[in-house]
């Protein structure tokens, strides 16, 4: 039984780390790749630089939401937006 349970956790463990690898590389690489097509479409090559900021800042509030939801999960049902 232990093993059975230490085993569910790892592969718990693991697919968080994999969610917010996803939830973080996959809206910098898609307004990266927008910011490439603007300044190419407009001649602004410099166009991806903010592109690529707005994606790490969208990828970091999507992980942070998830990072408390877990949390809060974890710590008994608790809601982090009431606060109780």
């Amino acid at each position: 039984m232990k093993k059975s349970k230490k085993n569910r956790q790892v592969f718990e463990a693991f697919t968080m780390v994999l969610q917010f690898s996803i939830n973080m590389l996959v809206p910098i690489g898609v307004c990266t790749a927008i910011g490439v097509w603007l300044g190419n479409r407009t001649g602004i090559n410099w166009m991806m630089v903010p592109f690529f900021f707005i994606g790490v800042l969208s990828g970091g509030t999507s992980v942070y939401k998830m990072a408390r939801r877990f949390i809060s999960r974890s710590e008994g049902g608790k809601d982090y937006k009431s606060g109780s």
